[in-house]
């Protein structure tokens, strides 16, 4: 099992052409044909992580957050940064990072917070757009099915009901063979008039490389024509934040308090409490103050995220109860859960890797302390 496979399943939970724009997911560190001898998973790739990689012979580390977010201009080792890629290039020790890609995954953070805290009947938050293309192409009735079958493969999806229609190839192209080539062709030579269907299907995005292959692999023409958009289609299974329900209202103060032990938060940062109970509830792990308007657009009762500044609590303005549990808290159980998917996963693959060497990380790397 080399590095690549690895990347491939974690791209399965969470592609990372849904990581936000401004993030630096993917293989940030290492060459990924190299064989995979273990896997260490982290919230954040410190020094002291890297140290755990060697002692524990892992040459791979999964992690939530990007050591690397900004350019590097030197690798001195005058930074943490710098410090952290060095060792691990010394130690031929690849980086993996996964954030924002799993922030916006269905089964992702914020999915882990809303089955921490209990809640139920949840939704994304805030959904994402442009998530959702569409091809449509011609092709001989004589080959559509095949086409078809193949772009299905691929994962595209049926628009909806395919269309017959009169279509005469030529002039579309030049789609004359020779010897050395296959097209759709009638007697000698010359270009077969067909009737033609027309194939729309839908897919997503992460999925474009592999529909176009197919549509290549298994269209008769040497000359293909397609189109492909951008539908304007809200995603509601990716995007940032979800919003979910307790089973039944509960006392605003006991919810709190229960946030605070069940995200094992060394404080707890709330707004006033305008409302006597709730049970509607919106997550956001990480900095979520710009998604204050949209948790009260979805008339949540409270908000819970974490890096919200003090001007940030005015904007609760008796609608909403913003509660900030502090960053590591609210993203601290991507590990486990990293853990437990790469293990179910690698089983099937290389069930003598995941027996042993999907490693969670005992380095605490959250750099607030409390007192």
């Amino acid at each position: 099992m080399i590095i690549q496979d690895v990347i491939t399943i974690l791209e399965d939970l969470a592609p990372s052409h849904y990581a936000e724009d401004f993030d630096n997911v993917g293989l940030l560190v290492g060459d990924k044909n190299i064989t995979v001898e273990g896997i260490l998973v982290t919230l954040d790739t410190l020094e002291a992580v890297v140290d755990e990689a060697i002692e524990k012979k892992c040459n791979l580390i999964v992690s939530f957050h990007p050591i690397i977010f900004k350019g590097l201009k030197k690798l001195t080792g005058k930074t943490y940064v710098e410090r952290v890629v060095v060792k691990a290039i010394q130690h031929n020790i690849a980086i993996f990072a996964i954030h924002t890609a799993l922030d916006n995954a269905l089964l992702g953070v914020n999915d882990i917070i809303c089955n921490t805290l209990g809640l139920v009947n949840k939704q994304i938050l805030i959904p994402q757009k442009g998530t959702i293309k569409k091809l449509t192409t011609y092709v001989p009735n004589s080959s559509a099915e095949l086409l078809r079958s193949k772009l299905f493969e691929s994962g595209a999806g049926a628009l909806g009901n395919y269309e017959l229609c009169s279509f005469n190839t030529l002039g579309i192209g030049t789609y004359k063979g020779n010897e050395n080539s296959n097209p759709v062709i009638g007697k000698k030579g010359q270009l077969q008039s067909e009737e033609e269907t027309m194939i729309s299907v839908t897919f997503m995005k992460h999925r474009e490389s592999q529909v176009i292959k197919s549509l290549f692999e298994a269209h008769p023409y040497e000359e293909v024509a397609y189109e492909i958009t951008t539908l304007d289609n809200i995603n509601q299974n990716i995007g940032m934040g979800m919003i979910g329900e307790l089973p039944n209202e509960v006392e605003s103060l006991s919810v709190l308090k229960l946030i605070k032990d069940k995200m094992k938060a060394g404080s707890l940062r709330y707004s006033a409490i305008h409302k006597n109970t709730i049970k509607k509830i919106a997550v956001l792990g990480g900095s979520g103050a710009f998604a204050i308007s949209a948790a009260k657009a979805a008339n949540a009762d409270l908000f819970v995220t974490a890096d919200l500044k003090y001007h940030d609590f005015f904007t609760a303005e008796d609608s909403i109860i913003l509660a900030d549990i502090g960053h590591y808290e609210s993203e601290q159980y991507t590990k486990s859960f990293l853990v437990d998917y790469l293990s179910k996963k690698i089983t099937n693959f290389a069930p003598a890797l995941a027996a042993s060497k999907v490693v969670l990380s005992t380095t605490n790397t959250n750099p607030v302390k409390y007192l």
